[in-house]
């Protein structure tokens, strides 16, 4: 499964087949907090991908802001922002071969 940006958000609420966060114990990213309010997204999305993704156990991680930055837990792979893509869809496709 690989996301992008605000596409971590599809992890606040899916568990695994025993009822705990998908993402628990897992690497991942997602649009910062800096980088929300940076583009004043903070009173729109209704709440911190990065926060949500700490409370449910996730391994979050950042780059600097704004730069190309993804992780890969197994067959999880996130990205931090928009200029994340290329490199998820590079790591995505090295896991299909």
């Amino acid at each position: 499964m690989a996301s992008v940006c605000h596409a971590p958000a599809i992890f606040k609420n899916t568990k695994d087949a025993e009822g705990k966060p998908l993402i628990e114990g897992k690497k991942v990213t997602a649009y910062s907090n800096f980088e929300e309010a940076a583009v004043q997204f903070t009173d729109i999305i209704p709440f911190s991908l990065e926060d949500m993704l700490i409370e449910n156990g996730g391994l979050y991680s950042k780059g600097d802001d704004w730069s190309t930055y993804a992780v890969e837990d197994g067959l999880l792979i996130t990205g931090q922002n928009p200029a994340s893509a290329e490199l998820v869809a590079d790591l995505l496709l090295k896991q299909l071969e």
